[in-house]
């Protein structure tokens, strides 16, 4: 059987998503929605599908699923829409900018049986899931300390800043999933410190574009996350799990693998540019697991309440930075702060 796809936006991270869906033998993209009309004609005209209205999809008996790569605040109405509609649906990251909202769609999604799967693509990751089996094997004993550096090669535009719901939302919640993940756990208390360093325009649209994140867990297991937008070598993507036993490490991906060694010294590549080098592959992995659980029924990897998770931890960081303090997180999820 093959698995007929509708897309809900034709931007970067939707074209990402559709060479995921063609390189995959057991989907195929069928139609694509775009608020920019010429967006879903270049789209869909790439893949032999047909452009489309988002009811039109949602209306459209041959299509099993959707994926939604449309902006952030179009998530929650568009999973509910596609639940409704019976179809299976897989979603970018985060599930929304208001965890009010996401909570509210995963009481829904509690509700129904279609598979709904949330984009963390990095946990797909060839090395980063080669670490977490070497860990889970309990190879290095329990773990300790976890180390997540995530630095970005420069900001992103100014405008893309003001919508993005700041760089806990959208850029460390990609990390504080990662600790969830890897200690298969959620932290207990949540401390954030950040600064505007790299563009003060960042600052005056109410952002920081350079953090430190520590989450400790209620075993007393804790993880540091590092994320800036500004690192002039490219792309800086390093997990460290210390455990009781040993070290598990996940370096960067480098452009090439010659190593120079000369009188001068001995150089490497640098890391690949930014997440569409680095990541290409996990997209890939991800999108295949969601195939297998729509059509094989096997379980969803990612799921709403992973979402959750992960933007409750994101908006116990910025309280934590607000106050400057840590912060419980349980209150948080429980909608008590």
């Amino acid at each position: 059987m093959t698995l007929n796809i509708g897309m809900f936006g034709a931007g970067r991270i939707g074209i990402v998503h559709a060479r995921s869906i063609a390189g995959n033998n057991r989907s195929k993209l069928v139609a694509v929605t775009d608020l920019v009309p010429q967006a879903a004609h270049s789209l869909a005209s790439e893949y032999d599908a047909a452009p489309m209205s988002a009811d039109e999809i949602l209306a459209d008996s041959n299509i099993d699923a959707i994926v939604i790569a449309s902006s952030t605040n179009t998530h929650v109405d568009l999973i509910e829409a596609g639940i409704n509609a019976g179809k299976a649906v897989f979603c970018e990251k985060p599930v929304d900018l208001d965890l009010s909202r996401a909570k509210a769609c995963l009481d829904i999604v509690a509700g129904q049986d279609r598979p709904v799967m949330i984009g963390f693509n990095r946990r797909f990751d060839p090395n980063f899931t080669t670490l977490k089996s070497a860990f889970d094997a309990g190879e290095v004993g329990k773990g300790e300390l976890l180390s997540i550096t995530s630095f970005d090669p420069a900001p992103p535009p100014l405008d893309y800043v003001k919508v993005s719901g700041g760089l806990f939302c959208d850029m460390a919640i990609h990390d504080f999933d990662m600790a969830c993940w890897l200690f298969d756990a959620v932290p207990e208390t949540v401390n954030a410190t950040g600064a505007c360093l790299i563009d003060p325009e960042i600052g005056k649209a109410g952002d920081i574009d350079t953090a430190v994140i520590t989450l400790r867990f209620d075993d007393g297991r804790i993880a540091t996350i590092r994320n800036s937008r500004r690192a002039a070598y490219g792309y800086d993507q390093r997990l460290e799990l210390l455990g009781e036993r040993g070290l598990l490490s996940a370096g960067n991906v480098l452009e090439n693998t010659v190593i120079k060694s000369t009188l001068d010294g001995i150089n490497s590549a640098k890391p690949e540019y930014f997440f569409l080098e680095r990541y290409m592959r996990s997209y890939g992995i991800g999108w295949a697991s969601f195939v297998d659980a729509v059509l094989d029924g096997k379980a969803i990897p990612v799921s709403v309440s992973d979402g959750v998770n992960a933007l409750a931890i994101a908006e116990a960081a910025g309280l934590s930075l607000a106050q400057g303090r840590a912060v419980e997180l349980d209150p948080i999820l429980k909608g008590v702060v």
